[in-house]
């Protein structure tokens, strides 16, 4: 009679531990050191919302209840927002607004990211992710072009691993030291 309540229950705490998974990825300190990713309130959001749109891709048609467990995910996003905006000391008026910028900024961001995951054309991806993650600092010699290359190989492993499997395995931390290792070494 109330499985319906455990089944919402048990999508919420799943969903809960993926955006976990989420913040995880996009604290790792390559991003911010060999990329150049701005550590400030903004650098964070822009590779939160950037793991948070693969882990949402990664989900897409996977699971019989990956509508409500992305829907969950970004609900959880809302609230972090929120509750950081709060920490940082935005008045109680502001944050409503401010959060439903950050929200829409997320959907901005992952459909430039779709986008230049879906061109043929390499350069765009590359080009959207300097544009937001690396916007306004001087950036390392091919970062734009490594950044691109952790999400397009990332994106490639998540269409068969879990987001949170691939964070716990490991392979999100070598891949990011892969791609930190031709920072510089790119030649154009």
């Amino acid at each position: 009679m109330l499985r319906w309540l455990n089944k919402r229950t048990e999508t919420a705490r799943r969903a809960k531990e993926l955006y976990g998974s989420v913040v995880a990825a996009a604290r790792q300190p390559g991003f911010y050191g060999a990329i150049g990713v701005p550590d400030t309130p903004e650098g964070r959001f822009e590779l939160i919302a950037l793991h948070l749109y693969l882990a949402l891709e990664g989900l897409r048609g996977t699971l019989p209840n990956a509508a409500a467990l992305s829907q969950r995910m970004i609900e959880i996003f809302v609230e972090d927002m929120d509750d950081c905006m709060r920490e940082m000391g935005i008045g109680d008026l502001a944050v409503p607004k401010k959060v439903k910028r950050a929200a829409a900024a997320f959907y901005e961001r992952a459909t430039a990211y779709q986008r230049g995951l879906t061109d043929v054309e390499a350069g765009r991806l590359a080009a959207s992710l300097e544009h937001y993650a690396l916007a306004g600092v001087e950036k390392q010699q091919g970062a734009d072009r490594a950044l691109a290359n952790y999400v397009r190989a990332a994106s490639s492993e998540l269409a068969i691993v879990p987001f949170d499997a691939w964070m716990l395995s490991g392979s999100a931390a070598q891949l990011l030291d892969a791609i930190t290792a031709m920072i510089g070494n790119t030649e154009t």
